[in-house]
């Protein structure tokens, strides 16, 4: 239940944060109250070739669900890590079934059973990660696709499928082939 905006797939969740940008959650929470001072990021980067690189455009695949691994090991952020509302920590931990998935989640048919009423922290959408991280808009982008790539490969593995499907998907959006 991340960032993964999504079709009818669950939602990738914001909660998940690999164990090489676990400390960036704290430093992250820190920096929502201070404004940013920095030159705005250009949307393409050219290096010696001359070639641009387009920013990937981060978008839910559907039939993934990894964000729905609720109950992660020691390189996850936790939920009192996360949210500053104990009431957030306390719905994300009551959705947590025996098997560690979310139990909105049907994992025949990968698909999330709550997902139009699903809790704000399923979604991914820049406001949500701004909220929760401090991540401005125009970071949203790199940030979501980053934790979704870190979790798929978490939870299915670097030469999965569903990593596969993603990246194919976020390099062949709209936004990323302009």
């Amino acid at each position: 239940m991340l960032p993964s905006l999504a079709l009818s797939t669950a939602p990738m969740t914001l909660t998940i944060i690999s164990a090489t940008r676990r400390s960036q959650v704290s430093q992250l929470k820190a920096k929502k109250t201070k404004p940013e001072n920095k030159r705005p990021t250009p949307t393409s980067t050219s290096g010696f070739s001359g070639k641009t690189a387009k920013e990937l455009t981060w978008q839910c695949v559907e039939g993934c669900g990894a964000c729905c691994k609720l109950a992660k090991d020691f390189a996850f952020a936790t939920p009192d890590e996360i949210f500053d509302n104990p009431d957030d920590v306390e719905l994300y931990r009551s959705m947590v079934g025996n098997d560690g998935w979310c139990m909105n989640y049907n994992k025949a048919t990968r698909k999330c059973s709550i997902y139009a009423d699903r809790p704000y922290f399923c979604r991914v959408e820049p406001e949500v990660f701004h909220t929760l991280y401090g991540i401005e808009e125009k970071k949203f982008n790199k940030e979501a696709c980053s934790c979704c790539i870190d979790t798929i490969k978490t939870i299915y593995g670097s030469d999965s499928k569903e990593l596969d499907d993603f990246n194919r998907a976020i390099r062949s959006s709209p936004s990323s082939s302009k």
